[in-house]
């Protein structure tokens, strides 16, 4: 999969080489909008990849299901469900749902690419530990199985990942193609490598025609460069707008909202000197998160009080951290590291460095590079402390999946290496729960996590969406699955 994904984004790329055809795309045309997103494609848009956000962003692909604030799953492509029993449901789709390539949304193919998504290579992580099977029952309703009790199933289906394309998506297995074969308010029509894409208004969209007649948008990394496009009028909507850039957006809108998405220091407690819990404890007590929201993020980030922030509304009291107490470091050494494509956790790690060394510590390194450079000694545990910023809604919305993989003890993402059979077996307890208990769980096993000082909770991140004058309609998603709808209008 991975080789066809790449040999198809050289094509892609050489294409554009080629034609040059996207060097004159700025805002958009007319009532066209013009946007700017932060991340490139890296899988030439497969929807198995994490380039399946794009693609909902742009409002080009949907799914059976929808998250709505609290993290509850809500009707999308399916107009309702039931569940016979507890490891199904049974889904209606709603009526008169066609594809882009004009062909009926049915409860055939929409059974068909879950089915396709199941047997993918690497399936999505919404479907990590489930055996997912989709039949078909008749024209509009289907039922949806993993074999097991599943109380976040419906959960699962919201993931951006299963968005359901056309069957002519799927003539290569590997890499569906959702150029034309989606059902969103617009039809994708044309991927230009990592440098833009091109979309038009879906007139037969369910929810109604769209307000723009298409988006041009283009893939802009640096958040200086993305400002400035809005700026200078070549774009109407860009996301992600640096905390650095605000003082310089002057007619043009900011909104801004809380995400479930947490920077935190993770601490080794496997190895070196954070093995100590009363050296973690000296290392919460040294740090001042307060400083760091009111400092490097100038006011626009949530001090943390728990792993748990604004975002999430049903999480609104922390549990108490009772930990080891502290001891003085007395010159321990401290190596500390972080990625720098966001660029506030370079400055956040060498703030840190300086509150450790006030406290005692030897810090003698900070490194900050790419996160795809620095991974595996991440997850290795070679530092004695990471500065990461980690999404707690993952892919379901679900919040024992992020405790899992981030704290249990075979967590993928487990950057503080932390093992506590006691937080497993809560993890495990609560996964047979329903929502919302699973979040009232979710809630008491963060305070076993924070009492071993595992992690710090620094900021919780707030995303910042710059709209030029006239856009209006634009999607306000604290999980940043949506922000171009049918209702979006383009700028004066």
């Amino acid at each position: 999969m991975r080789s066809k994904i790449a040999r198809l984004s050289v094509a892609l790329a050489g294409l554009l080489l080629l034609s040059g055809c996207f060097a004159s795309t700025g805002g958009g045309a007319g009532d066209r909008l013009g946007v700017a997103l932060s991340f490139a494609p890296k899988a030439a848009m497969s929807i198995y990849s994490d380039d399946a956000q794009l693609l909902s962003r742009l409002g080009a692909t949907e799914t059976l299901a929808v998250l709505d604030r609290d993290g509850t799953a809500k009707p999308g492509l399916a107009e309702s469900w039931t569940q016979p029993r507890p490891d199904a449901l049974r889904l209606t789709l709603r009526p008169g749902v066609t594809f882009h390539d004009g062909t009926p949304l049915t409860a055939e193919s929409a059974a068909g690419a879950l089915r396709r998504a199941a047997r993918a290579t690497t399936p999505p992580r919404a479907l990590d530990g489930v055996r997912l099977t989709a039949e078909a029952i008749d024209e509009r309703t289907l039922e949806v199985s993993t074999g097991a009790p599943d109380p976040v199933l419906a959960q699962r289906l919201t993931s951006p990942n299963l968005a359901i394309l056309a069957p002519s998506a799927y003539r290569d297995p590997s890499a569906p193609n959702p150029i034309g074969t989606g059902t969103g308010p617009y039809v994708l029509e044309e991927v230009r490598g990592q440098a833009g894409a091109a979309l038009r208004a879906n007139h037969r969209y369910w929810g109604g025609a769209p307000k723009a007649s298409g988006i041009d948008a283009r893939f802009i990394s640096d958040g200086t460069a993305r400002v400035n496009a809005l700026r200078a009028g070549e774009v109407d909507v860009i996301d992600t707008v640096p905390v650095s850039q605000l003082p310089s957006l002057d007619s043009q809108r900011v909104v801004e909202l809380p995400l479930p998405r947490l920077v935190s220091a993770h601490l080794n407690t496997r190895s070196g000197t954070f093995a100590d819990p009363a050296m973690r404890a000296a290392a919460r007590a040294a740090i001042d998160p307060g400083a760091l929201a009111s400092g490097v993020y100038s006011g626009h980030a949530d001090t943390a009080r728990g792993l748990f922030g604004p975002a999430s509304t049903w999480a609104k009291n922390p549990a108490p951290q009772r930990g080891t107490p502290p001891a003085h470091p007395r010159g321990r050494p401290v190596r500390i590291a972080t990625y720098d494509e966001r660029p506030e956790l370079p400055e956040i790690a060498s703030v840190l460095a300086e509150n450790l060394r006030e406290a005692g510590f030897d810090v003698r390194e900070v490194r900050a590079q790419e996160y795809s450079t620095i991974e595996s000694e991440l997850l290795g545990g070679a530092f004695d402390l990471v500065v990461g910023a980690r999404s707690n809604a993952l892919d379901t919305g679900d919040p024992l999946g992020y405790l899992r993989t981030d704290f249990g003890c075979a967590g993928s993402y487990n950057l503080a290496q932390l093992c506590d059979p006691a937080v497993d077996a809560a993890i495990d307890r609560a996964e047979r729960e329903e929502m919302p208990e699973r979040q009232r769980a979710a809630v008491r096993i963060s305070g076993r996590v924070l009492a071993s000082d595992a992690v710090v909770p620094l900021v919780h991140e707030r995303t910042r969406v710059g709209l030029a004058e006239g856009v209006s309609g634009v999607a306000e998603d604290v999980f940043e699955r949506r922000l171009i709808t049918a209702e979006t209008t383009a700028g004066a």
